[in-house]
């Protein structure tokens, strides 16, 4: 199921998205709905993804303020988006990049609450003065 919407966006974004549609084959609208998709972490995300970080132990929150993709899940995504950049991805293709973007997006936001956990307990010193 899906919900028409109607959106106004400055120019140079506009232009920018349709530069991003035209280099990647993809149709302005589905390009623009999956980057909305994927900008939202799913409200029913495993509770793993979204642990309240104060129950955390020092050396939990360390990890998680270091935490990355796997090199295969990098490599597999920066195929991906060299493949995009070239041509039209097949179904199979597109549906690995959308699930690597989806973990991708979810580490960097455990990573982002890590970190400002442990900046909270003074494990690591803030990234900006």
């Amino acid at each position: 199921m899906a919900t028409r919407v109607v959106i106004t966006v400055q120019d140079d974004v506009y232009q920018r998205v349709e530069r991003l549609a035209q280099l990647t084959h993809r149709d302005v609208a589905a390009l623009l709905a999956e980057t909305i998709a994927l900008s939202f972490p799913l409200v029913d995300a495993p509770a793993a993804s979204v642990r309240d970080m104060t129950t955390l132990s020092d050396e939990e929150i360390l990890q998680l303020s270091a935490l990355q993709l796997s090199p295969a899940q990098d490599r597999r995504l920066s195929q991906l988006l060299q493949k995009q950049q070239e041509r039209e991805l097949s179904t199979r293709e597109h549906a690995k990049l959308s699930a690597l973007m989806q973990d991708y997006q979810e580490g960097l936001l455990r990573k982002a609450q890590a970190l400002h956990e442990a900046v909270r307990r003074g494990l690591r010193a803030p990234l900006t003065p």
